[in-house]
């Protein structure tokens, strides 16, 4: 399904930046609302390999044709949540990179739970 396809695509890109992150690159405005300007804290950095597991396993579920419909929806709402948080995020370099793909990935996330 082409909006199965275009989910996991799109979450490729922040997964991308937490495995960037978590590595030390120095993301930190694009991230937790701007809060560090360069590196991550230690801990922060872990949290975003966490999070690109969370994210990866939520193309997963959008990807996988015999996902449950409750976990469609889980992963529907989780991504429309990401994209009101990242839409009001105090750091403008959020809001302007992640605000547009969020949107994407929350509108291939309704089509793919409509759908099935």
């Amino acid at each position: 399904m082409p909006a199965a396809i275009a989910y996991a695509a799109l979450a490729c890109l922040p997964i991308a930046m937490h495995i960037a992150i978590a590595f030390g690159a120095p993301l930190g405005r694009f991230t937790v609302g701007g809060r560090f300007e360069g590196r991550l804290p230690p801990l922060w950095r872990s949290l975003a390999v966490v999070q690109a597991c969370i994210l990866g396993a939520m193309a997963w579920v959008i990807l996988n044709e015999g996902s449950p419909a409750n976990w469609l929806t889980v992963v529907t709402v989780i991504t429309a949540l990401s994209l009101i948080a990242n839409a009001a995020s105090p750091s403008k370099p959020e809001r302007l990179l992640w605000t547009p793909v969020l949107f994407l990935m929350t509108v291939a996330a309704l089509v793919v739970t409509v759908i099935r």
